[in-house]
């Protein structure tokens, strides 16, 4: 369906439906966007398991009107122990991508939803933190029915999860892939849950939990250890920002590639092309993606470790420099590596105006598998991003933040309206990310149509191998051949709406006080509205 759903109270947006009720159920009971998207992000913490968790990392950009957003970084750094070394002496030259010793890095998500409550609390936010919690607590206690992206996930991934500590007991019934409906519980997430709401956020990283989860962690063979978990604290930061010709984008700085998203969007603003979905929007956000990519395959980092200013890379001088690089009828050629990563993407604007766009993510689906018995915590892989070479541009060192692929998204508009959007799917995010905000922010489609509408993605991602220019079956055939001829390599996909695009959202608040949102059909998610 292509209806745009319209409120005044409230809308939230979410890739699963209880995560998205969840939220719209804490706007109806006064609370704000920010603690509506904590409720959120617990909630399909337990949902959607197969893409994100506790056990993982997190990244928020936060906004009331007349004032500037704010961005949340809740990415946890590699362990102290976690150097080349300790991989050499286990016998490995590459950092496992399952198992425990892929679970070094600390799982920083819950250190952002305290820095997000104290800011709702900035806003006026009174919701106590049991109640935020409740909805996540309830159910994996009760158990929720498996999505089919669940099963289809759980069955393809198990032969590399199977063994990994913990996984068989939290994920499959019986010793078997959890078929599409049947329900799954998780008691000892839902007595984490309820931990946390009697004992504060802070626990997961200080208190009992901690000790809970580096003892698990340990026993594991993880590096990761309390001393690390003790360490950490997730930190406010400026977001970055450029303008368009009608609007100014936020995105989050470094360690994410949030710089290359709004690289993309400030690139295809100067190319001057004036209608959406013909030869000239596709080739052109293509060749704007590349032109970013080689950006931030180069410089973008743990900002500790860069020797630029990301800020550079988007004043209009270097945007219009870079712009004239790309040749408006001929493909640069691309056999550049991409990257992979599962996450998942929530926007919500509530009655006043306030907005929160959210991601969370545990990196690979299921991240490394390992499942912490006393507390149920699936645990993220983000780390194995890091390279074993110290000359490499993301080489392991103790404490250093992995390279993210996430970036939740932002724009103000200068006709006073307000937009929240994004997506999961690694490589794919800023470019599904300028799909949707081309269509509708500079094309002026419907919020629904530009979410729905055929997508694309240059690059790898949900675990693909090749790096083509990949296009959804619905895009005409001559199209199609155009962009073949321009010298882009293009594989056709069998699927109309398919999950290797992502799954998008959006919500947009006008100046009168309509809230508009979008979900993605690709997704299990819905618009829940107040």
């Amino acid at each position: 369906m292509l209806h745009t759903k319209r409120a005044l109270g409230g809308v939230f947006v979410a890739p699963h439906h209880l995560a998205a009720q969840a939220g719209r159920d804490v706007l109806r009971e006064g609370g704000n966007a920010a603690e509506a998207m904590i409720a959120a992000a617990a909630a399909i913490a337990v949902v959607y398991p197969h893409m994100n968790a506790i056990g993982g990392d997190g990244f928020w950009l936060l906004a009331e009107p007349g004032q500037a957003p704010r961005a949340i970084e809740a990415c946890g750094p590699a362990a102290a122990a976690a150097d080349a070394d300790f991989y050499r002496n286990r016998g490995h030259d590459v950092i496992p991508s399952r198992g425990p010793l892929a679970a070094l890095t600390v799982a920083g998500t819950i250190g952002g939803w305290e820095r997000a409550r104290e800011i709702a609390g900035q806003w006026g936010g009174r919701l106590p933190l049991p109640r935020l919690l409740e909805d996540a607590r309830r159910h994996a206690r009760d158990g929720v029915a498996v999505t089919p992206s669940q099963e289809a996930l759980t069955r393809a991934k198990l032969p590399e999860l199977a063994d990994v500590p913990g996984f068989a007991d939290a994920f499959l019934l019986d010793g078997q892939v959890p078929r599409e409906g049947q329900v799954l519980h998780q008691p000892a997430l839902a007595d984490t849950l309820e931990r946390l709401g009697d004992a504060g956020l802070d626990d997961f990283y200080r208190g009992e939990l901690a000790a809970a989860l580096a003892g698990d962690l340990a026993r594991a063979g993880s590096p990761v250890t309390g001393d690390d978990l003790a360490a950490y604290q997730a930190r406010v930061v400026e977001p970055l920002s450029t303008r368009l010709r009608t609007a100014t984008l936020y995105n989050q700085p470094p360690p994410t590639q949030g710089m290359a998203s709004l690289m993309i969007l400030g690139l295809f603003d100067r190319l001057g092309v004036t209608e959406a979905e013909g030869f000239e929007h596709i080739h052109g956000l293509v060749e704007a993606t590349k032109q970013a990519f080689l950006v931030r395959d180069r410089h973008c980092t743990d900002p500790a470790y860069m020797d630029v200013d990301p800020a550079d890379f988007l004043t209009d001088a270097d945007l219009a420099q870079r712009a004239a690089r790309i040749d408006p009828a001929t493909a640069l050629p691309w056999p550049q590596p991409a990257l992979p990563g599962d996450t998942i993407w929530m926007g919500c604007i509530d009655r006043e105006g306030r907005s929160a766009s959210f991601i969370q993510s545990i990196y690979w689906e299921f991240g490394s598998g390992v499942v912490l018995p006393a507390t149920g915590v699936l645990w993220q892989n983000r780390g194995i991003s890091f390279s074993l070479d110290d000359n490499a541009p993301q080489a392991l060192k103790p404490g250093r933040k992995p390279f993210h692929t996430l970036n939740p998204a932002m724009a103000r508009f200068d006709d006073g309206r307000t937009m929240v959007y994004g997506t999961m799917g690694g490589e794919g995010q800023p470019q599904t990310q300028a799909a949707v905000f081309s269509r509708y922010g500079l094309f002026n489609q419907p919020l629904q149509q530009a979410v729905t509408a055929p997508r694309w993605l240059l690059g790898r991602t949900w675990g693909e191998e090749s790096t083509s220019l990949k296009l959804e079956a619905r895009f005409e055939a001559e199209l199609v051949g155009k962009l073949r001829d321009a010298g882009h390599q293009v594989e056709v996909l069998d699927q109309d709406f398919s999950d290797t695009m992502g799954h998008a959202g959006a919500v947009v608040r006008h100046p009168d006080g309509v809230i508009e949102g979008a979900s993605d059909p690709r997704s299990d998610g819905l618009v829940a509205t107040l």
